[in-house]
């Protein structure tokens, strides 16, 4: 095997959620491999990710969908398998609310679970069929340490993200024998958006950073080199698996 097993060149990569923080990190890194790349997002403000795109030699598509309602994401997705091959699915798009379980709106429930898996499968079912049919393809979905462990005051985000590693292995036992690999990455506590509440909190930045190993939270990057690995002929034997970049966190 050389490195040219990792390269994504003459692919074309689907990423959802590439504004900022760890989709904006794949859709670069990506490019960088080679990679042209569609980003759907929630919006087209996306300059940020296309300038690093076109840094890194690529080139970008944007379409856009509220990840808050699948319907749409759906017949978005729907249209994108139709139009244009598509050989790498990057489910990225996430969102979390926090509240004690007892005290959760079951709107905010809904949202979470709308955001985080209904619209994963919205995108996976119909570019997963295609890739299916054309007996090659990679997909790769962003999960959390919360697909292994219960976490605090997040109950619609533990649920969801337990739920895409259990969907990563329905999906990897019905679609392997097609040539279709499908695998989750399950970021450790990375400075995202997502853990800005976090990391505001002197007592609770402090505990969850003396529990990881590598001594720090990660950034958006440090997911860059799986995410490629699992995009490219490298990943062909590896099927099903939950990856998880954490600095050690799962180990402790």
């Amino acid at each position: 095997m050389t490195f040219d097993a990792f390269s994504l060149r003459g692919r074309t990569a689907l990423v959802t959620g590439a504004r900022r923080g760890i989709g904006a990190a794949i859709a670069a890194g990506y490019a960088a491999a080679g990679a042209d790349l569609i980003l759907l997002a929630r919006d087209a403000a996306v300059e940020d990710t296309l300038e690093a795109i076109k840094q890194n030699g690529g080139e970008a598509t944007v379409v856009t969908a509220d990840f808050a309602d699948p319907d749409a994401v759906e017949a978005v997705a729907t249209d994108l398998a139709r139009e244009r091959r598509v050989d790498i699915l990057v489910n990225n798009a996430g969102t979390i609310r926090r509240a004690p379980a007892a005290a959760t709106a079951t709107a905010d429930w809904q949202h979470v679970i709308d955001v985080n898996l209904n619209s994963a499968w919205a995108v996976t079912r119909p570019i997963g069929a295609a890739m299916v049919e054309r007996g090659a393809g990679k997909i790769l979905t962003i999960a959390s340490l919360l697909s292994f462990q219960g976490g605090i005051t997040v109950p619609a985000y533990t649920a969801s993200k337990h739920a895409v590693a259990g969907l990563t292995k329905a999906l990897a036992n019905e679609w392997g024998s097609a040539g279709v690999q499908v695998n989750a990455i399950a970021p450790g506590y990375i400075s995202t958006d997502n853990t800005t509440d976090l990391r505001a909190d002197p007592t609770r930045e402090t505990a969850i950073r003396d529990r990881i190993p590598a001594g720090r939270w990660g950034r958006p990057e440090d997911l860059v080199g799986a995410a490629v690995f699992l995009a490219s002929a490298a990943s062909d034997y590896v099927n099903g698996h939950v990856l998880a970049v954490d600095g050690g966190w799962l180990a402790r």
